[in-house]
Formats: structure tokens, sequence, C-alpha cells
């Protein structure tokens, strides 16, 4: 409801055939080594204390540019088969994120599902103009390796639906809390990095 752009809804699946693996096994393993499912480019930082209602985890996200995007998610729920984080303001994105996983005929299915909102107008036009298919891409390579690590080799699915197309211009002010932009100013500005263009030069 705090966001700018249209809302989406998105389920990514994936099949665990042919791995005896229970829903809760799964969820276990995801949280004890979430980032590590991450594709290249991407850096979770989880709580010491693992991944359970309150805590927070840092966020460094590859952007186009050669810049990195840092931010944040705070777990909301966690049980045996399933968490949920919620992204802070300035993130990409206005959204809950459920991981989960539960058995269909004897098959443990993972699931991510995402409702989402681009969180002010710069995002939004970052979302139509190719941001919703580099998220697609990165939560379905994430399936893909976590599947691999239960020595499954599957493709997962893409299910997406667009809620409600209308944007909240109430919300447009977002913009001022941008984790893109504060953090290209932070790289352009920080002392570590005129240290580093003068070693380069």
């Amino acid at each position: 409801m705090q966001g700018f752009g249209q809302l989406w809804q998105k389920r990514y699946r994936i099949r665990l055939e042919g791995a005896e693996t229970a829903p809760e096994q799964v969820i276990s393993t995801w949280k004890s080594e979430f980032g590590t499912f991450w594709p290249k480019g991407a850096s979770f930082y989880g709580p010491i204390t693992g991944i359970a209602p309150g805590e927070v985890a840092l966020l460094n996200l590859a952007v186009p540019g050669g810049q990195t995007l840092s931010t944040g998610v705070m777990v909301i729920y966690a049980d045996e088969e399933s968490f949920t984080f919620m992204t802070p303001e300035g993130h990409m994105f206005a959204a809950w994120i459920t991981f989960s996983a539960h058995q269909d005929d004897a098959t443990t299915v993972v699931q991510i599902e995402v409702l989402l909102r681009a969180n002010d107008p710069m995002y939004e036009v970052t979302m139509a103009l190719g941001g919703h298919k580099r998220e697609n891409a990165f939560w379905l390579a994430t399936l893909h390796n976590l599947a691999a690590r239960f020595s499954v080799d599957a493709t997962p699915t893409l299910e997406q639906t667009c809620v409600d197309r209308k944007r909240q211009w109430k919300n447009a002010k977002n913009i001022r809390h941008n984790a893109a932009i504060r953090s290209t100013i932070w790289t352009a500005t920080h002392p570590r990095h005129w240290f580093r263009r003068t070693r380069e030069a």
C-alpha cells in the first residue's frame, strides 16, 4: 500500500522431482544457506541469529552501470515451511516476498511468491524498461540453484498477474528515499573510491 507503481503478484515454482526431501528440510536449508543460492553479483548478509521474525538483513545488488545498490529486508514471518520478507523504504519496490515449500503428489514443490509495487516513479520506469525481466530472472535462477542443492536439475516456472494497473501518485515522494540514488551519491563522494580511482590512474 505504500508503494507507487502498478501492483504485481508473481509466483515462481520448481518441483523437486525424484528428491526424497521434505518441505521442512528444504526450508531449513534455505534459511541457513539463503544467500548462497542467489545469482552472481548479489550478496545477502543475514542476521547472526538466523532468519527469524523481526530480524533484518543487508542486501548488495548489482545494477546497470556498474553500481551496487545497498538495501535490506526485514523478516516478518518464519516457520518450518515458509518465511516472509518485507522490503524497507528506498528499496526498488514495496513488497512482501514469501518463500515456501509444500508436498504435491509426494513431490516437494518450492515456491517464491511476491506481491510488489515499484517504490517510486524512477523505479517504476526502471521496472518497465527491463526491471521486471531482471527480477524474474533473479528468482528463477535462485530456485534453479536451490534445486541443484538437492541434486535436482529442473526448470522453474513463473506466473505473474498485474493486480492493479493504477499508480499511487500520492506516494511519488518516496523517491527521496531511493536507495539507488543514495548508493550512487555515496559511491561518488566516499573517500575510499577517490583513493581507488587514484591508484587505478
